[in-house]
């Protein structure tokens, strides 16, 4: 009995040893946390009280997982742009800080997938798998860490890479009224970067799921997606996800430009992400002017597109291109929208609905369109057989314009506007077949040398289709020094030109029999 006392005893004296170590290194904390109250619930907005010392764009926390980004930081309440549907959240209800920015997962699982802008796959092709997040907003490069954009982006279309080029690391805007193929020359880009390691990234915003769907079918059927990423903000989604995804795609663009690749961002388009922006400064009664629709309309649009640039080799050399979208209704490109980002860019690609309803596509109209860079980047073989391509054809629009009066024509006249159908003809292209580089060049030798212009316009088509084949299979080392951007010689241009000779009275042969 003595033994199981004792065996007792040690068991308790061991027992309160560990209670009071254990109490010993106790050091009460009080954990706090900045909880606010939800005092309205708008369409896409809520309005918090309460939350002491948040931030601008600080991701805040609401009941059913629910989230939301910080967008006015007034003195007595916060105006909250919630980035999930409104459903259950109710006035009265709790509010949480994250303490973070409003971030979104970067890296290459992103390649090939449908994503929406916080990041959250939309494919069912399972999880992402990223752990790296990056803040949707980040700071522009510095003018010091940029360099000349100075390489080509090759387009694939005849008409946008002879008369208005674009280079890797420019800003080059694509607006147009409704149904105009602005959609189609962007997509068309996108699968010309086919073999370019080239990162795209195509941000729908506020688009309808069936344009959006046919998209990503093209896409896919022309195996894009494998270096491409879709990002979606749907029209049914809240505003302040159709805002901030335009900024989402540039930070998915960024990593892989910090990594010292070239990078391709579609913006489709602008003008719903500026209506996102007025619908939300109207539900949170911004008031108009600097702070709000229309004054800060140039300011989300620059804070965007001056992102994206060439880096300077010591960052690693990497480029990203915008393709901005807008809309224009009427054919009015001097409306507030259009010149505020035709202010921003480095040039723009206006689409006409008169060429587009004349079956003249892509519809570009060479005159209004330009572009600021991408003429010092352009390969040495356009500028030798296209150099005054553009202004030819700028005389031949307006001659055939004045032809129509039927004023009497000299034969120069007569000729140029004939040669002038013939060049149009020529940039006549179908969608999703972009061009290399040497079929393009094959093409305007033949037009410009006006191997063409004996016959009917209408054969003209079928022609130019058949001396780019012929170039390619009979003149393979050209083609190949073409396609890797080399300087085309004279003597280039003489066995070209004699080629074509050659085959044009095949075809003359042809067209007759």
């Amino acid at each position: 009995m003595k033994g199981e006392n004792r065996t007792l005893e040690l068991s308790l004296a061991h027992s309160f040893a560990l209670l009071e170590r254990t109490l010993a290194a106790y050091r009460p904390e009080l954990h706090l946390e900045k909880v606010g109250t939800i005092t309205q619930v708008g369409a896409g907005v809520v309005r918090v009280a309460g939350l002491q010392g948040v931030k601008a764009a600080e991701v805040l926390s609401f009941p059913g997982q629910r989230l939301g980004m910080a967008f006015n930081l007034d003195a007595h309440e916060t105006g909250v742009v919630l980035l999930d549907d409104s459903k259950e959240l109710r006035a009265g209800g709790e509010v949480r800080r994250t303490g973070r920015v409003l971030d979104i997962p970067v890296g290459e699982a992103l390649l090939g997938r449908v994503v929406s802008p916080q990041g959250r796959p939309l494919d069912n092709a399972g999880r992402l798998g990223l752990t790296k997040r990056w803040p949707v907003e980040r700071p522009a490069p510095a003018i010091m860490d940029r360099a000349p954009v100075t390489v080509p982006l090759q387009t694939g279309l005849k008409v946008v890479d002879a008369l208005v080029p674009i280079g890797r690391g420019q800003r080059e805007l694509i607006l147009g009224d409704r149904q105009t193929g602005k959609t189609a020359i962007a997509v068309d880009t996108i699968i010309n970067q086919k073999d370019e390691d080239m990162v795209c990234i195509y941000c729908a915003i506020g688009k309808r799921a069936t344009a959006v769907a046919r998209v990503i079918a093209t896409l896919r059927e022309h195996q894009a997606m494998d270096y491409t990423i879709v990002v979606v903000a749907r029209e049914n989604d809240p505003p302040g996800v159709q805002f901030f995804s335009a900024y989402a795609a540039a930070t998915m663009g960024e990593y892989f430009m910090e990594q010292g690749r070239d990078v391709l961002v579609v913006f489709d388009d602008l003008t719903h992400h500026a209506r996102a922006y007025r619908e939300i400064s109207l539900l949170l009664r911004r008031p108009p002017g600097r702070e709000a629709f229309p004054g800060d309309v140039f300011y989300i649009h620059s804070r965007l597109l001056e992102r994206f640039t060439h880096l300077s080799l010591e960052l690693g050399g990497g480029s990203m291109t915008a393709l901005p979208i807008v809309e224009t209704e009427a054919q009015n490109i001097s409306a507030y929208i259009p010149t505020n980002i035709i202010s921003i860019t480095d040039g723009q690609i206006y689409l006409d609905p008169l060429l587009f309803q004349k079956g003249i596509m892509p519809a570009v109209d060479v005159g209004k369109s330009v572009s600021r860079v991408g003429g010092k980047t352009q390969l040495p073989a356009y500028r030798k057989v296209a150099g005054d391509l553009r202004l030819s054809y700028s005389q031949f629009v307006e001659l055939e314009a004045f032809s129509r009066f039927g004023t009497r024509l000299d034969d120069a006249t007569r000729l140029a506007i004939e040669r002038g159908r013939r060049v149009r003809e020529i940039l006549k292209q179908p969608q999703s077949a972009p061009l290399g580089v040497a079929e393009q060049v094959a093409a305007l030798v033949a037009v410009t040398g006006g191997f063409f212009d004996d016959l009917p316009l209408a054969a003209v088509p079928a022609a130019e289709e058949r001396l780019r084949r012929v170039v390619g299979q009979r003149l393979p080392e050209l083609v190949r020094r073409l396609e890797k951007g080399e300087m085309m010689s004279d003597e280039d241009l003489e066995q070209l030109r004699q080629l074509m000779s050659r085959e044009k009275e095949v075809l003359m042969q042809e067209t007759r029999g």
